[in-house]
């Protein structure tokens, strides 16, 4: 069965009484070029880390299974998990092929990641992939990254693979001080890499959205490249200083940590030797490593 024809998907869709729906941000493949190349760039960077290993993928929203399928002939285990749950007698046929698949009726925001990652994939190293919606790519990255690391500090993932629209990749690789870097950005560059591999214009979608697309690889760093005390303080530290972008990193971190003055969040901004008036964009992930831990000492005084 071809899930990326665009007669196929058609049937399917009329056959179980549904469609794409705008709620859940579903556009459907309609080049199988397309899942191929992703799921070869997921697999073959996971083969490259992991060698001996049995390695698994899960993938997020897999829709009708076009990616999904071309995952289950690469990995030895796929676990898909999809919030529609219009679309699991439509996997159950699309995927009856397959024996190294488990589709999970879910919205992934709200899974205890670690309790799962333990249940269905414990034995294995695991990669992600996923076509995510416009909507909800930074929750669901952020979520997969601040759950990224063991307590012993080691990468529970190899890596993230996700298609997303082509603005937002040029954010998640986007270079400190560039118009482009924020906040998911930073977090990316603490955990690992962002790589962009290729664009998928729009013609290559049922319904056809109005924006391109892009695959990207978060390749996420085995052990810890920087050094912190508390990733909690480090994430509360990158979003509150892009929380509001035209203001300074001084004024932005004042309203995002109402415990301290404004004195004493100048006062550790000038004692690691910053301008007062530098904005959050103008940071690396190692300078904003030294301010949460110089926020993380003040809030344990």
């Amino acid at each position: 069965m071809n899930l990326c024809d665009i007669s196929t998907v058609k049937k399917l869709m009329s056959k179980y009484g549904t469609g794409t729906k705008k709620g859940f941000g579903q556009n459907f493949l309609i080049n199988e070029e397309v899942p191929y190349n992703i799921a070869c760039e997921s697999y073959n960077y996971h083969r490259q880390v992991n060698k001996n290993s049995k390695n698994a993928v899960i993938e997020i929203g897999p829709g009708i299974g076009s990616l999904t399928s071309e995952l289950c002939r690469a990995y030895d285990k796929v676990i898909a998990v999809e919030i529609d749950k219009s679309l699991i007698p439509i996997l159950d046929e699309t995927l009856a092929e397959f024996d190294n698949v488990e589709v999970i009726n879910a919205d992934f925001l709200k899974l205890d990641l670690n309790e799962f990652l333990e249940k269905n994939l414990g034995e294995c190293t695991i990669s992600v992939c996923a076509n995510l919606p416009y909507y909800i790519t930074t929750p669901i990255i952020m979520a997969l990254l601040e759950n990224a690391r063991c307590e012993n500090g080691a990468s529970k993932f190899t890596s993230i693979t996700v298609m997303v629209q082509k603005e937002v990749a040029l954010r998640l690789c986007a270079d400190s001080k560039s118009s482009d870097y924020g906040a998911i950005t930073a977090s990316i560059n603490y955990y690992g890499e962002a790589k962009k591999l290729f664009d998928v214009t729009p013609d290559n979608f049922l319904p056809a959205p109005k924006v391109t697309s892009s695959v990207v690889r978060i390749e996420l760093y085995d052990e810890p490249k920087y050094k912190v005390q508390n990733e909690k303080m480090l994430n509360r530290v990158i979003a509150g200083a892009f929380a509001q972008r035209r203001k300074t990193l001084l004024n932005s971190l004042s309203s995002s940590f109402s415990e301290l003055s404004k004195e004493k969040i100048a006062e550790i901004i000038t004692r690691l030797g910053f301008d007062i008036n530098i904005r959050g964009e103008r940071l690396s992930i190692g300078d904003f490593c030294m301010l949460a831990d110089e926020f993380y000492k003040e809030s344990n005084k």
